[in-house]
């Protein structure tokens, strides 16, 4: 009965201790101790029971004795940025949703911040971070071309993590989703429905992000020999400046577009719109990011969905890894994202 009497970790309204725990199990605290933290030093059945009493107890280990002990945070970082070109906006929610359940199920929590408003801003927030051992680990997004976070955390020796390959080296890992493929396929589906003259509307050159889904256009047309010159254009990632920027290709023998972003796309909407023409009718329309508006305009947008639950997932297990054995090859892991067909490029081109 007195075993009973613990179950649900409490007894006379207290937590479940270790020491509470090690009565329970019959054994002394250094072996509970070691069932938490090297179970390899345990005879198979000791670890048994000792688990046994754990899970009966519901006991938790305080997470503070537990990181001054060993010198761990048990913590990963994360960076809240303001929106950035192809990662994050109104579909981010999907990604650390799936960050935040998978660093729970191997143990981690999450710490968010944002940049420091002193000093060096950003760098000086990832240091002191590091340095003070509030955080174990990062994962990096909206990563480009001339991003400093990586050289830093590869100076101070911390992990991480980079959603995005475009600042990342060969011994870093890195997880990222192959826009050039997406775009491509765009291509392929278009050219199925009968166009030809197929623009892009992407961003300004040098984000990485843009210039990959930039070449998965470029490389579908060459391949289906479609010319390329003067059917490229570019905007911030605005509705109002894309509907200025793709004004220029209507009305005119463009029939379809692909997009380097749904925010891009709708500003495209307005600009066929404003020639007289009706997006899914005249000109077919193709986004990226299958953002949540993309169902609710009309027509409804067709859009490349990023797998960012898998992302997110990927990025824990690479980071979880990498913290438990610093010396391990690095992998790299490319997603592949979705054609999702809807109105806006659903209907055959016009001979």
């Amino acid at each position: 009965m007195a075993r009973n009497s613990n179950v649900g970790g409490w007894r006379g309204g207290e937590p479940a201790t270790l020491a509470s725990v090690a009565r329970h199990s019959g054994v002394s605290p250094q072996t509970v101790s070691n069932a938490l933290n090297s179970p390899d030093l345990l005879a198979p059945e000791t670890l048994r029971r000792v688990r046994r009493s754990i899970e009966e107890l519901d006991y938790r280990p305080h997470r503070a004795a537990r990181s001054l002990r060993t010198k761990s945070s048990r913590l990963i970082g994360f960076e809240v940025q303001l929106s950035a070109y192809g990662v994050f906006g109104p579909v981010a929610e999907h990604f650390l949703h799936a960050v935040s359940e998978s660093a729970i199920n191997a143990g981690y929590g999450i710490l968010l911040f944002t940049e420091s408003t002193s000093g060096n801003g950003e760098l000086d927030r990832y240091a002191e971070l590091s340095r003070e051992r509030f955080v174990d680990a990062f994962i990096l997004t909206n990563t480009c071309r001339g991003d400093h976070r990586p050289k830093l955390l590869r100076k101070r020796g911390t992990p991480f993590v980079t959603f995005g390959r475009w600042s990342a080296r060969d011994q870093d890992d890195w997880v990222d989703v192959d826009g050039a493929h997406g775009t491509a396929a765009a291509v392929d589906h278009l050219v199925t429905l009968g166009h030809r003259r197929i623009a892009f509307l992407g961003w300004p050159r040098g984000s990485g992000v843009g210039d990959d889904r930039e070449q998965g256009w470029r490389d579908a047309m060459r391949r289906h020999q479609l010319p390329v010159r003067g059917m490229r254009v570019s905007s911030e990632d605005d509705v109002d400046a894309a509907r200025e920027a793709a004004g220029g290709l209507f009305p005119g023998a463009v029939t379809a577009v692909v997009a380097a972003s749904d925010t891009l796309a709708f500003g495209c909407y307005q600009a066929v719109q404003d020639s007289g023409l009706v997006p899914g009718r005249d000109v077919a329309v193709i986004g990226f990011d299958n953002s949540p508006a993309a169902e609710l305009v009309s027509p409804n947008l067709s859009s490349l969905h990023q797998p960012l639950r898998e992302a997110g997932h990927a990025c824990v297990q690479l980071l979880t890894a990498r913290i438990e054995e610093r010396q391990r090859d690095p992998e790299h892991i490319l997603l592949t994202p979705e054609l999702i067909v809807r109105e806006s490029a659903a209907n055959t081109a016009e001979s």
